[in-house]
């Protein structure tokens, strides 16, 4: 009952004015914290080791449980989360309406225009030279959504490192000059226990659980035997189309 009482509602109050709204995001594998180095079993029964777990989400849309929609500013809703960094698993969108939230949308990805909007335009998470190094195809103008890297003894041998590695860059986003696959995809969260926003009140926290196994199974099972490497190629539809679903929102808690 204590437990209940200290992540209850606020008392009912000003609704008017501004706060912020905290998403963290918490890396899984299955029931299981996800670690590097550590052994993990996909569904088709190999052992996966992860190196890299990189994902950019964007285009937040926070709805209230009356339906009405808050859109986070475009130059306030990128975010490139790297599992190495926790910090920047946990993001702050700042200066929302005074509210009860009960859902959270955004994409998984960088949306169309800004891939291809001048790169002026594209700083902090979104620069190619900066912070989204190696997150970037110079070569095909646009942004690496997930990234994920790691070792199985079931995969291939890599004659380059002499290791048995998976390679999985899934990006896309419909193409600039030329048609491509359109590997965006989108997430929609909701919870019965509202996100209570309000000014002057720490921010209310959405816990989110990331499944990197859902990468693997769930409309496909991908075999890290089978198909060990995919970047901008036919296969990373299926990728994509098997992460979409790796978001789950856990709990909400508000501070009193």
């Amino acid at each position: 009952a204590i437990l209940f009482t200290n992540c209850s509602k606020h008392n009912e109050d000003d609704l008017s004015g501004t706060g912020n709204l905290t998403i963290n995001f918490e890396n899984r594998a299955g029931i299981e914290p996800f670690v590097f180095g550590k052994d993990f079993k996909n569904a088709a029964g190999e052992t996966l080791n992860f190196s890299t777990f990189n994902y950019f989400v964007s285009n937040f849309v926070l709805v209230k449980a009356d339906g009405s929609k808050y859109t986070v500013p475009k130059d306030s809703c990128y975010f490139l989360c790297k599992h190495e960094n926790a910090a920047s698993r946990s993001i702050v969108l700042k200066n929302v309406p005074a509210g009860d939230y009960t859902e959270a949308r955004f994409i998984i990805g960088v949306d169309s225009l800004k891939s291809v909007s001048d790169i002026s335009q594209r700083k902090g998470v979104l620069d190619p030279t900066g912070a989204a190094a190696g997150m970037y195809w110079v070569w095909n103008s646009g942004y690496i959504f997930v990234k994920v890297e790691g070792t199985s003894p079931q995969a291939p041998l890599n004659s380059a490192t002499n290791e048995r590695t998976f390679q999985y860059h899934t990006g896309l986003f419909g193409g600039k000059d030329s048609p491509t696959l359109n590997n965006i995809k989108n997430v929609v969260l909701k919870t019965t226990e509202a996100a209570e926003v309000r000014k002057g009140h720490e921010s209310p926290e959405m816990h989110v659980y990331v499944d990197i196994l859902e990468m693997f199974s769930s409309p496909v099972n991908i075999s890290v035997a089978a198909n060990p490497l995919s970047h901008a190629g036919p296969f990373s539809k299926t990728v994509a189309n098997n992460y979409a679903d790796m978001f789950t929102l856990h709990h909400v808690h508000n501070h009193n």
